[in-house]
């Protein structure tokens, strides 16, 4: 592919399960770093665990990257397609005799820990092929191919969240490079991948800091240049342990299908160990603008439902009304598979929108307020709507919608004629006002019932009074 001039950053998934909060963190500061420095954003799948990738986890990683808006440059490239490359570069590194060939066999391994852990010794590969020869008796053996590292010194990473990050090297072994079977292992081809790519910077999870040393190894073995490094620290619930299912830790689709705006959620994810001051709200051009690698704080995120329910609050009443009538819609289609609504409800909706949006946190909230618009016809009545018809209160629906057949239906004329209806039978005007809100909703928790009236229509509203008047 043609890349643009930049930065080149990478989202690298292994497709062994859902795309979850942390991943799609990453995604997101990997998106906003190459969107505000002019660079590219590429997607890597890294499915070489053929028993645990699946096509659904692929899919629910593309699916979940679209939802939040992260689109990424050119094709995704699959690592376990490109094994033959990543097996020439190991046959290179063993050319050129910074790999060998070790024929320890999985018993003598096993001996070999135990007798490590025997003497309380840190458990690693012993080097005993390092600098062995092998004899006839190896002929036709298996094999692996493992990394000549160096026993003496340091490894370093200048890492642009943690700083200086080292590791003594006599603490870090000759790692496996290709397996007997041919097949290579991760680190190997992250390396490989990452280089054939062209990234030049690595943002990634804090988990993946000690394969930094790892992967820089074998870097600097093939003379390869050295990626500018950033480990972002890991999210904790709010009880400050490693973020779990009880904490929120689901797949980012679940978010959408709980009623979240993939606007709030890149601004909630962004605010999860990186900071702009004193901004909270943060719309996405203002992300592109600001993000640099200096924002990205130490400390570990801890993750708070709340803020993200009052961020999607807040992303939704900053939506139009038809937009916001629109996603509702779509949200509501999403849930009921095969549904489909007219431009009716939509009208409906978008008049009664300035009063739902206000009411509610998350699209799942507003559809469950606003589902006395999806439908036509009487609403099936909660317990607290039936107790509103006590009395004469069913006399006073019938008469009253008859006294409105010909009225201008506005919101003015409405209320001016409720009043008057109210003040001639002598009653409070909550006595009418509550009994019309819960037969034209269903329920007495709902918005204005003036506003309901209008949304409704003449037609509508009259035929649902009607059912509960006589």
């Amino acid at each position: 592919m043609t890349q643009k001039s930049g930065p080149v950053l990478r989202f690298a998934p292994s497709p062994t399960g859902y795309l979850h909060i942390g991943g799609a963190r990453t995604a997101l500061f990997n998106w906003l770093y190459a969107k505000h420095t002019g660079g590219t954003f590429l997607l890597r799948i890294e499915d070489t665990d053929r028993e645990r990738s699946t096509p659904e986890a692929v899919s629910a990683i593309f699916n979940g990257l679209s939802w939040l808006g992260l689109a990424w440059d050119g094709e995704p490239l699959f690592q376990f397609a490109r094994a033959a490359r990543h097996q020439e570069v190991a046959e290179d590194l063993l050319a050129r005799g910074h790999a060998y060939r070790c024929y320890a066999t999985p018993q003598e391994l096993e001996q070999m820990r135990s007798e490590q852990k025997a003497r309380g010794q840190s458990v690693r590969y012993d080097g005993r092929w390092r600098d062995r020869k092998p004899g006839p008796e190896q002929s036709g053996m298996p094999f692996v191919i493992r990394l000549r590292a160096p026993q003496t010194g340091e490894t370093i990473i200048e890492d642009r969240v943690l700083g200086t990050v080292r590791w003594a090297n006599d603490q870090l072994d000759d790692m496996v490079l290709l397996r007997s079977d041919g097949t290579p292992t991760y680190m190997l081809a992250v390396v490989v991948d990452d280089f054939d790519m062209g990234v030049t910077h690595v943002l990634r999870g804090a988990d993946h800091l000690n394969n930094a040393a790892r992967q820089l190894q074998i870097i600097q073995a093939m003379g390869w240049p050295e990626p500018v490094y950033a480990h972002v620290p890991l999210i904790h619930g709010q009880d400050g342990a490693k973020l779990s299912k009880r904490h929120g830790a689901l797949a980012i689709e679940a978010y959408r299908d709980m009623g979240y705006l993939p606007e709030a959620m890149r601004n909630y994810l962004l605010r999860l160990c990186w900071s702009h001051g004193d901004d909270e709200i943060i719309p996405t051009d203002k992300a592109i603008e600001w993000f640099d690698l200096d924002g990205i704080g130490r400390s570990a995120a801890r993750f708070d439902l709340k803020k993200l329910d009052s961020l999607n609050a807040h992303y939704m009443r900053e939506m139009s009304d038809v937009a916001l009538a629109d996603e509702v819609i779509a949200f509501a289609e999403r849930r009921s598979p095969g549904r489909k609504f007219d431009g009716g409800v939509h009208a409906r909706l978008t008049a009664m929108m300035p009063q739902l949006k206000t009411r509610a946190k998350t699209l799942t909230e507003l559809l469950d307020k606003s589902e006395f618009l999806f439908i036509s016809g009487p609403p099936a009545l909660d317990s607290s709507a039936v107790a509103t018809l006590k009395g004469g209160t069913r006399r006073h629906l019938g008469e009253f919608a008859r006294e409105l057949e010909n009225v201008p239906w506005d919101l003015a004329t409405l209320e001016t004629r409720t009043r008057e209806f109210a003040q001639k039978k002598g009653i409070g005007l909550g006595d009418i006002a509550q009994p019309l809100r819960a037969v034209l909703t269903g329920r007495t928790a709902a918005p204005p019932v003036f506003d309901i009236l209008v949304a409704l229509g003449r037609e509508e509203a009259l035929t649902r009074i009607r059912a509960q008047g006589e």
